[in-house]
């Protein structure tokens, strides 16, 4: 896995030189979501539902890091009716 630091000047020529490959497989395409999805992490004031996967966790009989992963890969949280 590789980290690095862009600057928004950096990360959009990034996403340029991708862009201009043409056809993009898979991978590419993924490296460009990544991209837009990077700027989100420097923010401060983002926030996890720490008692909603505090609360799957516990019903599952997994970590709260296992929930998270699973919300990570795109596993959506219970309505709060169905719950």
């Amino acid at each position: 896995m590789w980290t690095l630091r862009l600057t928004d000047s950096q990360r959009d020529a990034l996403r340029g030189l991708i862009r201009a490959q043409g056809e993009t497989g898979p991978s590419l395409t993924a490296a460009l979501e990544a991209l837009d999805l990077a700027r989100w992490d420097d923010l401060p004031d983002a926030s996890l539902p720490w008692p909603e996967l505090e609360r799957l966790a516990a019903a599952q009989g997994v970590a709260e890091a296992d929930v998270f992963w699973d919300l990570a890969c795109g596993m959506k949280l219970p309505d709060a009716e169905a719950s």
